[in-house]
């Protein structure tokens, strides 16, 4: 058996081996640590699953905040009828789970690739434990993860997983970010444009209330895992008269200053955007992994700005680190393990003591700190690794005016370089 072949066959016996163990946590065979995790899907999406059967969103719950194209994720399990509500879902999940790492797997194969990535993802979402398969987010991942690997020969493919990943959660519109000026970049966003126009005008048509959400969205408030959460968690031990209650679906602090911090943390998602938007502009050079790696660092800093840091988010940036490290002139290797190392801490801080992040106490406070410190240390550092890269250049060099080969084989719908 050649060595590629078995680096596969432990990649997959250990994907193998920790998604039963999953599978068994959701299922309530095995008793994982803290509450119970799958009440949401169990409970809340069952409850919206029924309203959703019927043809209208879930107007009167203020807790349904996603774009319309979610319906399709909480419907999904009625396409195993056989099982219960619950059960349906969590096996859907694991098989997104297996797409992507069949993907990873795949691409990890080819010239210039890696498997760093499929061991990535494999690692990442057991770190994040039950809660991985207990939200629908895993399957957003997959259509994600697709859309960044079919990039680099099939923009218009990738447009369009973008697109519809957008209307399933807003965060894939970010994975276009770095493509590569020109022909690629005007068919990839023109058809990511048009498969959520299109989407959404058949939801609006079809579905009242298939914008609710963006209401419902606007007035959340500072969720007590968020990196603002974090000086109202230090405030609260000097006299700060305000309270930790469930609101709109999450557990948030609410009390004086909390919309200023609220505030502040928008405010930081637009700077981070107007980075990204710089940084596009100023781009010199173009490598094969670049549009990776710029969706990972577009996922990492509205992320870690986010009002909202649920743990369910590190599945974005564990399928987007995936990608990165799936190629092997990747920057992203110091990013992607503080990510894993973040999930952990997730993992610890959600649901295991959870209780002590509520309360605020030490071993909260401490989870927190070091959770939210390797998010923006990961940040930090992958900002820097994608500007050094691509838009810094030696002195007394030339800077690169097209991207490396992405292909040798011409393609109608593939791009070899940037006009």
């Amino acid at each position: 058996m050649k060595w590629g072949e078995a680096l596969m066959v432990r990649i997959l016996t250990v994907w193998g081996l920790t998604r039963a163990l999953l599978l068994l946590c959701v299922l309530h065979v095995v008793t994982a640590p803290g509450p119970d995790v799958t009440s949401d899907v169990s409970v809340i999406y069952q409850g919206w699953y029924e309203v959703l059967r019927t043809g209208t969103f879930p107007l009167d719950d203020v807790t349904w905040q996603y774009p319309p194209a979610a319906a399709l994720a909480i419907l999904s399990p009625a396409l195993l009828p056989f099982l219960g509500y619950a059960t349906a879902f969590f096996v859907l999940c694991l098989l997104c789970d297996a797409a992507v790492c069949a993907l990873l797997l795949y691409a990890g194969r080819r010239p210039g690739k890696s498997l760093r990535g499929a061991w990535v993802w494999v690692a990442g979402v057991v770190l994040l434990g039950p809660t991985a398969y207990a939200r629908y987010d895993v399957m957003v991942a997959a259509v994600a993860v697709a859309a960044l690997l079919a990039g680099a020969r099939h923009p218009r493919t990738m447009g369009v997983l973008a697109g519809f990943g957008a209307l399933l959660k807003v965060w894939p519109v970010l994975l276009l970010v770095g493509t590569p000026r020109g022909r690629a970049t005007h068919r990839s966003w023109t058809a990511a444009a048009g498969t959520a126009l299109v989407l959404a005008l058949g939801f609006l048509v079809t579905m009242p209330g298939a914008l609710a959400f963006l209401t419902f969205q606007r007035d959340r408030g500072t969720e007590v895992e968020s990196l603002g959460a974090l000086t109202f968690h230090i405030a609260r031990h000097f006299g700060w008269r305000g309270e930790v209650r469930l609101n709109y679906g999450s557990v948030e602090f609410l009390g004086p200053y909390v919309p200023l911090v609220s505030t502040v943390a928008q405010a930081l998602s637009v700077a981070a955007f107007c980075w990204l938007l710089v940084w596009r502009l100023r781009a010199r050079s173009h490598f094969a992994s670049t549009p990776a790696d710029a969706a990972f660092v577009a996922v990492l800093l509205f992320t870690t700005t986010s009002r909202v840091i649920s743990p369910q988010y590190m599945l974005w940036l564990v399928g987007t680190a995936a990608v990165c490290l799936t190629f092997r002139a990747s920057r992203m290797v110091v990013p992607a393990r503080l990510v894993l190392a973040a999930t952990l801490v997730t993992f610890l801080e959600f649901p295991v003591w959870f209780s002590h992040v509520v309360t605020g106490d030490p071993l909260g406070l401490s989870l927190l700190v070091v959770r939210n410190g390797l998010l923006v240390a990961a940040t930090v550092l992958a900002c820097r690794g994608l500007w050094r890269r691509t838009v810094s250049v030696p002195r007394g060099a030339a800077p690169r005016p097209a991207p490396e080969p992405v292909s040798r084989a011409p393609h109608a719908d593939t791009y070899a370089s940037a006009p």
